[in-house]
């Protein structure tokens, strides 16, 4: 599945840990940031339910 992220590099790096637990982060783009300005950023994953995840 493609996620993307939006927000503060803060809140992305935060967000991205927090998912990795869950998923197999197979693919992190580089950030794109937003127009000026906003102090936000996207970054795009490339991930996978982990087969010891419970639903």
């Amino acid at each position: 599945m493609r996620i993307r992220l939006h927000g503060t590099p803060a809140e992305t790096a935060a967000a991205l840990t927090a998912l990795a637990r869950v998923l197999t982060v197979n693919r992190v783009s580089r950030p794109y940031p937003d127009r000026q300005p906003s102090t936000r950023h996207r970054i795009y994953l490339d991930a996978t339910p982990r087969k010891d995840a419970r639903p």
